[in-house]
């Protein structure tokens, strides 16, 4: 009996040293598999995206970690979709890809593209508005590029006017030149009232450091005259020489006679000269016809331009004509005008102030 209840307990010995050798055996195989698993993840994670070529990949709105690792491996950006996929949720910032346009570059790794999608350092495009264009400029620009949200209806500047909260303005001369970046799918509100609050910034501050004169009663009519001094002469030098003529002229209430306002006037009409035909067409911009400024802008001015209406220089010059190589000539009297517009002109010509 005793022999018996011996056995029974070596075999329950025997049993209980192989369980416990299938479990240990058991936890060093899972604990192997999981330090290979975490190798490979850690490999995949930190190793050059298996890619020779920038991608471009585009995130909308709402759309999961899941689906973007899906679309990764599908494209072959990824060597597997789960490595990526695990990484997003084990950062915990699974949830907060930003949507938008992105370059997937060679050399980056899976860390790389997280944190790119969680930042969203999406791709940027470029609106450049070059100083002297008009709003027709201006629209085509944005109607040309196709990275903008185009509105619902044919942009106009009413319509735009109205969506960027100034209704009844005009578009023309209130958006600062400069090149601006944007994601794509910005709209054109969105876009233009950087624009908009640059140049009101940037006249105020010209406007502050002003040389007064009775000329200019307020920032907008120095936008307006600025914007003629940008449509008349290209060198920046003699823009507050110009700016002299001009204020001089309506401090005296003297036309301005400023071609660049007839042509802007004129609108599609003008096909690339002026006649005498021209200046006698009454439009709110003849300067020949009309004394005082227009009634608005007629391009988009410089800073330079601005800050040349702001502090013209002071003289006695009446009148100048361009002698064709991008400078103009000054005149005091009428006299001595009509003999640089006999010299530097084409026959035919009106003439200029």
């Amino acid at each position: 009996m005793a022999k018996s209840t011996d056995s029974r307990v070596g075999s329950c010995v025997n049993l209980a040293r192989a369980y416990h050798g299938l479990t240990l055996a058991i936890l060093v195989t899972l604990v192997v598999l999981t330090l290979l698993a975490v190798g490979a993840f850690w490999q995949w994670s930190v190793a050059p995206l298996p890619i020779r070529h920038p991608v471009i990949l585009t995130i909308r709105r709402a759309e999961t970690l899941h689906a973007v690792s899906r679309e990764l491996a599908d494209r072959r950006v990824l060597a597997n979709w789960w490595s990526f996929d695990l990484l997003g949720r084990i950062s915990g910032r699974g949830r907060d890809l930003q949507a938008g346009q992105y370059r997937i570059v060679p050399r980056m790794t899976e860390e790389d593209l997280l944190r790119m999608f969680i930042t969203g350092r999406v791709i940027l495009h470029r609106l450049t508005l070059v100083p002297g264009e008009t709003f027709r400029d201006l629209r085509r620009a944005i109607e040309a590029n196709p990275n903008i949200q185009k509105p619902p209806v044919p942009l106009n500047a009413t319509w735009l006017m109205a969506h960027l909260g100034h209704s009844g303005e005009s578009a023309e001369g209130v958006f600062a030149p400069e090149t601006y970046f944007f994601p794509r799918g910005t709209t054109v509100p969105a876009l233009l009232v950087r624009a908009y609050r640059r140049m009101q910034r940037i006249l105020q501050a010209e406007w502050t450091t002003r040389v007064p004169d009775r000329a200019l009663k307020t920032p907008y009519e120095a936008l307006i005259l600025a914007s003629i001094i940008e449509k008349e002469s290209a060198y920046r030098k003699e823009r507050p020489r110009i700016a002299g003529v001009f204020i001089r002229r309506l401090m005296i209430g003297m036309p301005l006679q400023s071609d660049p306002t007839v042509i802007y006037g004129m609108g599609r009409s003008y096909h690339g000269e002026l006649t005498a035909r021209d200046l006698a067409i009454d439009s709110p911009w003849n300067t020949y016809l009309h004394r005082g400024l227009p009634p608005t802008p007629i391009s988009y001015p410089s800073r330079n331009a601005i800050h040349a209406a702001l502090h013209p220089v002071i003289g006695k010059a009446l009148y100048f004509v361009s002698m064709g190589n991008g400078r103009h000539i000054f005149a005091r009297t009428l006299a001595q005008q009509n003999r640089h517009v006999v010299r530097y002109l084409k026959p035919g010509h009106a003439g200029k102030p």
